[in-house]
């Protein structure tokens, strides 16, 4: 949960020569269903890990960044990639292993302690939330986004965010002031009270983190290629996964896993698939984010985060027999209607820097 708005500002710095225009289509394409299986199914199977017995918080929060190693793999073709195009007869260039600074390290090894403590966040909160009421406050971001955004790099707000804002807060009042009609059967009215103040926090938490991202590319001092932007997401992703594994060091998760599995609804071969594909479709989520927003741009990343918003919960409705009330039928238009505005401001204000830096023509 750590990616979308990243490249915003610096997208196809190195993409112009390495693909065609076909292969460029083909590329988009797979992202968006990268991001979608991610942005769906990662919440679903996080969810059926819960209702199956898991009660582990801190192992259920390593899972959302605990399959960083895949990155390897898109890495180690791209290096393959750059290796055969600086190979020429007679002239052997050596080809760049990694392109992150150490000081950029740094910057990331700090930013992915605080993913690490924003998955546990969701993760606790999900333990006790249905998927698409958790999904509907964790749209609440863009609203925490825009007041981040404000003080750290210095973003202004607009009448599109302003409205965002407001229609985010409504709905998500709207499903805390009714949680008679979502809570499940088993969880009490504080653990679900509980489970929403903590997605909130989530949210709040990946709010900040956005700008934080922001604000270290614009003090990189380098170029912003995707190579470099997996390389970040590499390292924030190790040391989530290192922060969430303290934690189940400390909690003794480890040595309860084996027994978790033994008492799973479902034995423990299911127990174990659920661990190993939950893992795999949050970094579908993560690489299908960052391949959008650098061949494309943070709007339609956007936009397909927000329209997978009512499929997460429509499945959670289908899988696991959630209700879906009239109250959560409100909230789920409302933060369609603040995601459509937020996604709208984005594109003025994109449109707008083009104009303007595009010199009009002048008659003589």
């Amino acid at each position: 949960m750590d990616v979308e708005g990243q490249t915003s500002n610096h997208q196809n710095q190195d993409a112009a020569p390495l693909t065609s225009k076909g292969l460029r289509r083909v590329l988009i394409v797979l992202n968006c269903v990268l991001l979608a299986l991610g942005n769906t199914g990662g919440p679903l199977l996080l969810r059926l890990y819960f209702r199956s017995g898991g009660k582990r918080q801190w192992l259920s929060s390593w899972l959302v960044t605990g399959g960083w190693p895949i990155i390897f793999l898109p890495l180690l073709i791209t290096y393959l990639h750059r290796r055969r195009r600086q190979i020429r007869p007679g002239h052997i260039h050596p080809t760049k292993l990694f392109f992150i600074t150490p000081r950029l390290f740094v910057a990331c090894a700090f930013i992915g302690v605080f993913t690490g403590l924003d998955d546990f966040l969701y993760a606790y909160g999900l333990a006790f939330l249905p998927v698409s009421t958790s999904a509907l406050l964790l749209s609440t971001h863009l609203a925490f986004t825009a007041f981040f955004a404000f003080l750290i790099v210095k973003q202004k707000f607009t009448p599109f965010s302003i409205n965002s804002v407001a229609l985010l807060t409504v709905g998500a009042a709207i499903l805390g002031l009714h949680v008679s009609s979502d809570r499940p059967d088993n969880v009490t009215k504080s653990e679900y009270y509980m489970g929403f103040i903590l997605t909130l926090g989530s949210a709040a938490l990946y709010a900040l983190i956005l700008p934080l991202v922001q604000l270290m590319y614009a003090k990189s001092k380098q170029a912003i290629t995707y190579t470099l932007v997996m390389e970040m997401q590499l390292v924030m992703g190790c040391f989530a996964t290192a922060f969430c594994t303290v934690g189940m060091l400390v909690s003794k998760d480890f040595q309860a896993i084996p027994r978790e599995a033994r008492h799973s609804e479902g034995g423990e071969s299911r127990y174990y698939v659920i661990l190993v594909w939950s893992a795999v479709f949050w970094q579908f989520f993560f690489l299908g984010a960052v391949g959008v927003i650098f061949c494309v741009n943070t709007l339609l990343a956007a936009i397909v985060i927000a329209v997978f918003i009512p499929v997460t919960g429509v499945l959670g409705v289908v899988f696991f027999e959630e209700k879906f009330s009239s109250e959560k039928g409100v909230a789920l238009v409302l933060a369609l209607w603040g995601l459509a505005s937020y996604c709208y401001g984005e594109y003025r204000q994109e449109k707008d820097k083009k104009d303007e830096a595009t010199p009009s023509n002048q008659v003589v």
